[in-house]
């Protein structure tokens, strides 16, 4: 390595050496330079797909539900009677694509109450909350529920996407792309997506 040092240094002047190392150093420079202002858009391609990933998921729940609910030889069906039910498939579906699961994630007090997140994608900083009607427990009372829930996460500096996923097999919402509606929000730091199952 010093043999070689000492070849380069008889061939080129100090001057010319000098030059090298400028160029070198300038070049080390635009890469970095580069790099810093490719990151944002690598961070959207990065949370696009994981939005679609989770979407899918979403989509696809009703239809694993149903599959568990007809299982073969009769074994015991797996059915989905309450929001813990709701959580659970739910858990399983999401650990197929994501391993950083954070179940019951507490938020901060909000008006005395100190709320749990369903899931949380630390790394993706996506919160999702789960919801499941019923008879008595509907359009307005669930809707209720997910305008403070709202509140709840917006207190939260870590989330910056919400998704509500409201399970509605028997179709108690009556208007579900209103209800996604008017849940949805949008601002520089918040989000808030509902997902109305199955879609109809």
């Amino acid at each position: 390595m010093i043999e070689s040092s000492n070849h380069l240094k008889r061939i080129y002047s100090p001057e010319h050496q000098k030059k090298i190392k400028e160029v070198l150093t300038r070049a080390g420079k635009f890469k970095t330079e580069v790099e810093a202002i490719l990151q944002p858009y690598n961070q959207v391609i990065e949370v696009s797909d994981v939005r679609k990933r989770l979407e899918k998921i979403f989509l696809q729940f009703h239809s694993v539900a149903i599959q568990l609910k007809r299982r073969q030889r009769n074994k015991t069906p797996f059915l989905i009677q309450d929001e813990y039910d709701v959580q659970d498939l739910l858990h399983a579906l999401l650990k197929i694509d994501f391993r950083n699961i954070r179940p019951e994630e507490y938020c901060p007090s909000y008006a005395g109450v100190s709320p749990r997140i369903d899931f949380f994608l630390k790394n993706n900083q996506i919160a999702i909350e789960t919801k499941m009607t019923r008879k008595g427990h509907g359009h307005v009372k669930v809707s209720n529920e997910l305008i403070i829930d709202k509140e709840y996460y917006q207190k939260k500096p870590s989330v910056k996407l919400l998704y509500c996923v409201v399970y509605d097999p028997e179709e108690i919402i009556a208007d579900p792309d209103a209800f996604e509606q008017d849940i949805y929000e949008k601002n520089e730091n918040f989000e808030v997506k509902v997902f109305v199952i199955p879609k109809r």
